[in-house]
């Protein structure tokens, strides 16, 4: 056995990258939950293709899984990997670009073969020829080793084929040893998964211990490596990404509601996790209703809220468009109703696998007539827990249908999260209508549907067949307080306005500003997935001398009351953004303040280095009094 060094690190980024076949998305999986257990602070970006399977080999199939782990507080996924696994030629050439040089390349040297160097452009063999002279080089082959080691330990080893899927496994032996990860969890994942197949869970075990046992002895590694774990409060944590994080507040909503949740919902990129999440808990008193379309989806779940149920719908880009209707309808009825739409890149079909901004003024404005909706946004994958229930709030108090914007960076993304105790989720119980609240023409009490609380301006809820509350209920304008048809313009415009009103007097919480000196010459402000970049940005920023704040906005429809006095506060406002400018155009609109936007729509979170940059230019500017260009 060789003697290896080991060398304490602050943090390190790994991007594993394969072909979608390859299984990167599981290695890179697995190796976060080792890193979890060992109590690092981490933050995870999947990044797949969108075809089903792609050409093997080729560029376009490329898959790849990246994760940020540290002894501190992370805020993002990394802007470029310290290492690189890179399973063939593809995926080296797909993600070399990002790599800095003097980092970690672990390739499969088995899959450099004439043939898949030719399918992705390469005219000589890049470990050969001096490319990669200026990386740490580990040229392995992975293939050969998985397979050679089932051979010797299987009494029954499976096909040369069916033994290299198992490289993958090997690979995670590997960095798992490299990074000294605890192998407890894979080998109790793997002994789950493959329970039912013996031989493939033998296969996985013995490529996993292989790689292992590589790293132990081989002298291809004269160093490895060591994250301490990060400082947390107390409690109990696990891994969690936004999907799940939204299924199980969606959950913890209905049932602090004392309420049914009902899913009614159509399977779309990147939001079908929900739906699969939400489908194994049945035991908590959730129904979940797989539609033929997406226009049922809503449907069914605005069925359900009429019924008394939590009704919640969940979608993307597309799906929200086919769904505008029914939302419009909502609105006009004034039932509860929870709409997920975890964004994707657009328009159309767009990017189904890839990240993007560009949902917001759909959200805001995407229905017929004046129709306001509450609008949030999650800013982390744990914080989707959280915003769902208060999406749940908003939705049962102020009797509304509310859009909560995820997207998908935050849908399939991870981080550690802290088990919140039952008896600290707020208490969000309704109370239905049982007794009549008018007086009829006859003197008699009698049922109107649009009587409305002073406060909020809720409407009552009742579930249908309560004896004496029969009522109409329908898509045309109701008058107020009876419900009956009215075309009448004076009442059309009156029930337009309290319908706006009910909006604008939803109760939130100011917009809080973080300014170490108080006396930032520069405000960075953010929506949504942005949180991360923006706030490690302004950390760069900082350890360099300039004098920045932000601000991040959860609540975006209606906004904070403080958000005007927050945005004159300081001399320029910078607000990245993962579209063409959509909230900088309405916080420019409302607040007439020249708020210049940084833009970007590659699919992809911001990198904080290129926040960092925008902040110092900026900053820059604004001691010379010079202009900064949008970008």
């Amino acid at each position: 056995m060789t003697t290896t060094r080991i060398q304490r690190v602050e943090r390190v980024v790994i991007r594993f990258a394969g072909d979608s076949g390859d299984g990167m998305q599981l290695t890179g999986d697995r190796f976060t939950a080792e890193t979890a257990t060992l109590g690092n602070d981490l933050a995870t970006l999947p990044n797949f293709p969108a075809e089903i399977r792609a050409p093997q080999g080729t560029l376009p199939g490329v898959s790849s899984f990246q994760l940020q782990f540290a002894d501190h507080d992370v805020l993002t996924p990394g802007d470029a990997p310290d290492v690189l696994v890179a399973m063939n030629p593809a995926a080296l050439a797909a993600n070399l670009g990002d790599l800095p040089r003097g980092a970690i390349l672990i390739v499969d040297a088995d899959e450099f073969t004439p043939r898949n160097l030719h399918k992705v452009g390469y005219a000589s063999n890049p470990l050969d020829d001096g490319t990669l002279d200026s990386y740490q080089l580990h040229d392995l082959p992975l293939t050969s080793m998985t397979v050679q080691a089932l051979s010797d330990q299987m009494a029954d080893p499976p096909s040369r084929k069916e033994a290299e899927r198992a490289t993958n496994m090997f690979a995670l032996g590997l960095l798992s040893w490299l990074y000294r990860r605890p192998t407890e969890v894979t080998e109790k994942f793997l002994s789950a998964k493959f329970a039912a197949t013996p031989q493939l869970l033998e296969a996985n075990q013995i490529a996993f211990r292989a790689g292992w046992a590589f790293g132990e002895t081989t002298e291809s590694f004269a160093v490895s490596y060591e994250v301490a774990p990060a400082p947390a409060p107390p409690g109990s944590y696990r891994n969690i990404t936004g999907n799940v994080a939204l299924a199980y507040g969606l959950v913890a909503a209905a049932r602090r509601s004392g309420l049914q949740l009902v899913l009614g919902s159509y399977p779309i990129t990147p939001a079908s996790d929900i739906l699969h999440t939400l489908s194994r808990l049945k035991r908590f008193g959730v129904t979940t209703i797989q539609a033929e379309d997406e226009i049922a989806g809503i449907g069914a779940a605005l069925g359900a809220a009429y019924g008394g149920a939590l009704g919640v719908t969940t979608t993307s880009g597309p799906g929200l468009a086919l769904k505008s209707e029914t939302i419009g309808l909502a609105v006009s009825l004034e039932l509860p109703l929870l709409v997920v739409d975890v964004q994707r890149g657009g328009p159309s079909t767009g990017l189904p696998t890839k990240t993007e901004q560009a949902d917001l003024l759909q959200a805001m404005f995407g229905r017929n007539g004046e129709a306001p909706v509450p609008v949030l946004a999650p800013r982390s994958p744990g914080d989707c827990f959280d915003i769902a229930l208060e999406a749940a709030r908003i939705a049962l108090t102020y009797r509304t249908p509310v859009l909560l914007l995820s997207d998908g960076y935050l849908a399939n993304g991870s981080e550690p999260w802290r088990v919140p105790a039952v008896e600290d989720l707020p208490d969000l119980h309704v109370q239905f209508t049982t007794k009549p609240n008018a007086t009829g023409a006859d003197g008699a009490p009698t049922f109107h549907p649009y009587v409305r609380d002073p406060i909020t301006h809720a409407r009552p809820w009742v579930i249908p067949g309560t004896p004496g509350l029969e009522h109409r209920i329908g898509g045309i304008e109701k008058a107020d307080g009876t419900g009956e048809i009215s075309y009448d313009p004076d009442n059309h415009d009156l029930m337009v306005r309290l319908r706006r009103a009910k909006v604008d007097g939803v109760s939130v919480p100011a917009l809080e500003v973080d300014d170490p000196g108080d006396d930032a010459e520069v405000l960075v402000i953010g929506w949504g997935s942005t949180y991360g970049p923006i706030a490690a940005g302004a950390r760069l920023a900082r350890a360099t001398g300039v004098r920045v704040a932000t601000a991040h906005l959860r609540h975006l429809n209606p906004l904070p009351a403080n958000t005007g006095e927050v945005l004159h506060r300081y001399p320029k406002v910078l607000l990245p953004e993962m579209n063409l400018g959509q909230m900088a155009l309405l916080l420019r609109a409302r607040y007439l303040v020249d708020i210049v936007g940084y833009n970007r729509v590659r699919g992809l979170p911001f990198a904080s280095a290129a926040i960092a940059d925008a902040i110092a230019k900026m900053a820059t500017a604004t001691m010379a009094n010079e202009e900064v260009p949008a970008r």
